[in-house]
């Protein structure tokens, strides 16, 4: 882990030499936020049901609950995946239909887990489950091996630019426990998932079902020396140096209290997407391009010197300029680009297919402005990762390339730099419905090869 000098007289930042010392108390209160994935069956939240029973984290009444509905269903032993599997659908038919999120902690660290489906139809449930995650665990059958929603889970982690994954080989014990199975479906995936730029890849065999190597190492597994999905979820890095990022700090809000205390203070108040911002520091604001200097920064009603991402801060300028909801003040030196025009792949999450030339609202970080879809160049196949050409529209769980223009200049990070800067909604303005998810810039199959933009989109009444 890279390292900076702490703050005179804070202690510095959790990211500095001197957190280092800290040693088991820096981990304990460490967050780790990750998403399962597999097809149907696999064993997902029977994973999950797992994690929480064996470590600890069930509550009485809601293990009487599960004990109850199992014994009702003809079964002896609990049913684990009931914790997490709340809709009545899903229990009724023994599978997830929405995204589940459940919160628990050990001694070493805190977690956000997302149960996501495994249906080809609910990929758009994996896009929001993964979009925020850390680290994707995906599940395979071992009887079956990769398969197709297999490839196109790794495919979803790869483009989601997540930064970790774990391939849980599970029902080993269905396949007493071979070493060779597990081996061959390991070189497949991992060789798989690299190819699309996955940087980092861990293979453990399981059984969710018997509980080996889940959070206790299995006994009937001696071959394999390495750690459990719990002590890899424990141990794994998550702990980044934001000064490697540029800082990018979105306002929020507008804070002028004009009291008789406070008659000229100007504060605004965001959290920092990314990066650190220090006193003194020559910042630009965008879209406007005018320049200040941070004269102040206000965290928890006390004056800081620095503050980094993900903090929420005011801030306040030197010089008494135009900056409201929206804005983005970022160091001068760092500032991207602004334009009107953006190139991005996107997961199409609404019932309502996108269209070229449908009118939208766009929102990046907290500005929202109109936009035109002005063309859509192609769609990935997530099987194969082939392109296909002009396809005219997206429909509901579409991966595709889009090219929009908006109303005014938006200052947008490519995705693969920044996943909170780089990434951006696509909104009905009739409804305010979500339809899309997008990732600015170039997606990994940005190689194929993609149609020119149409012309001749109908702009009327949206004049930009």
């Amino acid at each position: 882990m890279s390292t900076t000098h702490a703050v005179e007289g804070d202690g510095g930042p959790p990211w500095s030499s001197g957190a280092e010392s800290l040693g088991e108390d820096a981990g304990a209160t460490s967050l780790l936020r990750f998403a399962t994935a597999g097809s149907v069956d696999d064993g997902k939240s029977t994973l999950v049901g797992r994690l929480l029973h064996d470590s600890k984290s069930v509550l009485a009444d809601q293990l009487e609950a599960v004990e109850r509905a199992s014994l009702g269903r003809g079964q002896e032993t609990p049913d684990l995946a009931l914790l997490t599997d709340g809709l009545r659908a899903e229990r009724e038919q023994g599978i997830t239909i929405d995204v589940a999120y459940r919160y628990f902690a050990t001694p070493r660290r805190r977690f956000i887990l997302a149960d996501t489906p495994g249906h080809v139809q609910y990929t758009r449930n994996m896009v929001t489950g993964a979009s925020t995650a850390e680290l994707a665990v995906v599940l395979v059958d071992a009887r079956n091996g990769v398969v197709e929603q297999t490839r196109r889970h790794a495919a979803v982690a790869a483009l989601l630019r997540v930064p970790h994954v774990v391939l849980a080989v599970n029902k080993m014990d269905l396949v007493d426990y071979a070493e060779p199975v597990f081996a061959a479906i390991a070189e497949e995936f991992t060789t798989y998932a690299a190819s699309l730029g996955v940087p980092e890849i861990t293979a453990i065999p399981i059984s969710a079902l018997a509980g080996d190597n889940v959070v206790s190492p299995s006994a009937n597994m001696d071959w394999y020396g390495g750690p459990t999905v719990l002590e890899h979820l424990e141990t794994v890095s998550v702990v980044a140096d934001p000064s490697e990022d540029p800082a990018r700090f979105p306002v929020q809000y507008v804070i002028r209290p004009q009291t008789a205390e406070h008659p000229d203070y100007r504060g605004y108040a965001g959290q920092i997407a990314s990066g650190v911002l220090r006193v003194g520091d020559a910042v630009t604001v965008l879209p406007s391009g005018r320049t200040s200097t941070i004269e102040a920064i206000d965290a928890l009603g006390q004056a800081v010197d620095v503050a980094w991402a993900p903090q929420s801060v005011t801030v306040r300028l030197a010089d008494d300029i135009d900056v409201s909801r929206g804005d983005l003040i970022v160091p001068t030196a760092t500032a991207p680009g602004t334009s009107q025009d953006i190139e991005a792949t996107v997961c199409h999450v609404a019932d309502q297919a996108l269209t070229v030339g449908q009118r939208v609202l766009l929102k990046h970080t907290t500005r929202t402005v109109k936009a035109i879809v002005k063309d859509i160049p192609s769609r990935l196949t997530l099987d194969d990762l082939s392109q296909h050409p002009a396809p005219g529209e997206l429909v509901a769980n579409d991966i595709g390339r889009v090219v929009i223009r908006t109303a005014e200049p938006l200052a947008l990070d490519a995705y693969a730099d920044s996943r909170r800067t780089g990434s951006f909604l696509l909104i009905d303005p009739a409804d305010g419905t979500t339809l899309t998810a997008g990732m600015a810039g170039n997606a990994f199959a940005e190689a194929a090869a993609e149609a020119a933009p149409a012309a001749g989109a109908d702009d009327e009444g949206w004049d930009f």
